[in-house]
């Protein structure tokens, strides 16, 4: 939703009138967000009679979170007030934008659960309509053809404390503005040598209302329209006009936008259309350890700091849905979040909790141990079968966990020495092994080196399902038959920056984290290894894992850890 520019961009203006709408007042009415709040108040007075909303990406790049909260806004929106909600891509600028991100956003958009109205819209499809308005424009006397370099536009426009200039083409006549016009159509201006400018005021207090741009020469094909055009409408002409056209009731956008409704309100009365869409800025949403500058993502795929715009450690949808994030759990991380007209920064906790909630009932058990050491049942009288269910509170059916003479368990889970507090296995200890026996380590065997190698245990064949008599084990540890086991790749996620505001240097990529991605050779139960691809499991006492949505096999099982069980995050009651 970046609008596309020809000359350097402005900062927001401090000196905009605020909105109509009195936020704060309007978040005490009916425990309503101020957004909310002006919906249901349109539908009671008759502004309106049904809603209708977008969501309007630039198909430049893809989606990220900040993306998501977008998408449930204005897609809950429409649920909630039975009205709907179209998905537009804004396709204004044609050297940036692909086919392959046109298909990347609707995909994005019905995996995390929404169904656009009808069609995906397209801003390009309006191009005849908001060329003809171009020409009423010009006609009206209220734009005209600049001939002026960039450099010049952008000097003589002025900043907060200078004014603007008039441009010396400002004040030329209407037909030779028509003139002028078409040779920019048919292509006869090189690329930066005119553009089509509004004729507001250069001396507005808001630089955004200083004869924005409207027009660009650009010879390019687009990825719609082919090579109809030599130049393109700015996002800021053709979003507004492109909601009017749809009929858009509420135009939902960030506070970045908020300098730009006055542009909005302008152009669309201009026009004289019929449809009056109303603009409303909300913040945008922040998150601590986390970017979410398409420029910057970019600088992380080609700098090859990740590996791709879907590695799990990218804030993209392709990259937290390959992590194993849920679409119900994103939304619900969106709900929480709210909306405000304060922007602020969200404790990345707090999504990591709202997808450890969504996981907690929906994702199968299994085990897996991630740093093998060997065990020796030395009495186990023969291998069996113990049969245990998917997951202790939902039916999800049963799965198999094989018990052979040897198996695996992890090496944090033994210390010859035992730490203060420690209840796992030592040497005479016991444990009890998860769904199975009470073992007890009769002998420790080392190497050379004096590397613990391979335990001997004996395990209490009266334990099966019950407590062993006379005795409390406190210890609980989980294992793998090393005979019928599967070796799997297990990728250990971590957060990618070590600062919870990366930008806090000068160069955000000084705050990577070294330890993002730990890739190890782990081994798991059977049942685990027969996991569809972007299947999530609890692998337990270790975490929320998902078999990798592209590298996953039954015969090379691949498994990305979505989040450990810690949980730092406490909702508010």
């Amino acid at each position: 939703m970046n609008p596309n520019t020809v000359v350097s961009e402005l900062p927001m203006n401090p000196t905009l009138s605020p909105n109509p709408v009195d936020a704060q007042q309007q978040e005490q009415q009916a425990g309503l967000d101020f957004i909310r709040q002006v919906i249901t108040d349109d539908l009671k007075t008759g502004r309106t009679p049904n809603i209708i909303t977008r969501f309007p990406p630039e198909p430049n790049g893809y989606l990220h979170i900040g993306h998501v909260k977008a998408i449930c806004l204005n897609f809950g929106i429409a649920e909630e007030y039975q009205g709907v909600c179209n998905l537009r891509f804004d396709d204004t600028n044609p050297d940036a934008e692909e086919q392959e991100y046109v298909d990347g956003i609707a995909n994005d958009v019905k995996w995390l659960g929404f169904d656009w109205s009808g069609e995906p819209r397209y801003a390009s499809s309006y191009f005849d309509q908001l060329h003809t308005w171009a020409i009423q424009l010009i006609k009206q006397g209220d734009a005209y053809v600049d001939l002026q370099s960039p450099e010049e536009i952008r000097l003589n426009r002025g900043n907060f404390v200078e004014l603007g200039k008039n441009s010396p083409y400002r004040d030329v006549s209407v037909d030779e503005n028509l003139a002028r016009f078409e040779k920019m159509n048919n292509g006869e201006f090189a690329e930066g040598a005119a553009v089509l400018r509004a004729k507001i005021d250069m001396a507005s207090p808001n630089v955004h209302m200083r004869d924005p741009i409207l027009y660009r020469v650009l010879h390019s094909e687009h990825h719609q329209t082919g090579d109809k055009w030599k130049m393109y409408p700015m996002y800021d002409y053709a979003h507004p006009l492109s909601d009017a056209i749809e009929g858009i009731t509420h135009s939902l956008c960030t506070l970045e936008f908020q300098d730009h409704r006055p542009f909005y309100d302008w152009v669309v009365e201009k026009v004289q259309s019929k449809d009056v869409p109303r603009q409303y800025e909300s913040s945008r949403l922040n998150i601590d350890y986390t970017i979410t500058s398409k420029r910057k993502l970019r600088r992380l795929v080609e700098g090859g700091h990740v590996n791709g715009w879907d590695d799990p450690r990218m804030p993209t949808v392709v990259g937290m849905r390959r992590r194993g994030f849920t679409a119900a759990g994103l939304r619900d991380f969106c709900k929480r979040v709210g909306v405000s007209k304060t922007d602020g920064i969200v404790d990345v906790a707090m999504l990591e909790f709202c997808i450890r909630q969504s996981l907690e009932s929906t994702a199968a058990r299994g085990m897996a141990v991630l740093n093998p050491l060997k065990v020796t049942l030395t009495n186990l009288p023969e291998a069996l079968d113990l049969t245990h269910s998917r997951h202790p509170n939902v039916d999800m059916g049963e799965r198999v966990i094989p018990l052979s003479k040897e198996i695996y368990i992890d090496r944090k889970d033994f210390e010859e020495v035992s730490p203060k507090g420690f209840k796992r296995l030592i040497p005479d200890g016991e444990v009890r092994l998860r769904h199975a026996y009470v073992m007890k380590c009769d002998e420790v065997i080392k190497d050379a080196a004096g590397e613990v190698v391979e335990l001997k245990c004996s395990i209490d064949l009266e334990t099966l399902g019950k407590n062993p008599e006379g005795r409390k084990v406190k210890g609980v540890i989980h294992w793998v038959s090393a005979e019928k086991g599967v070796a799997a790749e297990v990728r250990i996620y971590e957060r990618l920056f070590t600062e919870s505001d990366p930008e806090i240097s000068e160069d955000f990529l000084d705050n990577l984290n070294p330890e993002s991605l730990k890739v190890v050779q782990a081994v798991i139960e059977p049942a685990l290894a027969q996991a569809q691809a972007e299947d999530r499991f609890q692998f337990e006492r270790e975490g929320y894992f998902v078999a990798d949505r592209y590298d996953h096999r039954a015969d090379r099982p691949v498994f990305n850890r979505i989040l450990d069980l810690r949980d730092s995050f406490k909702p508010a009651k």
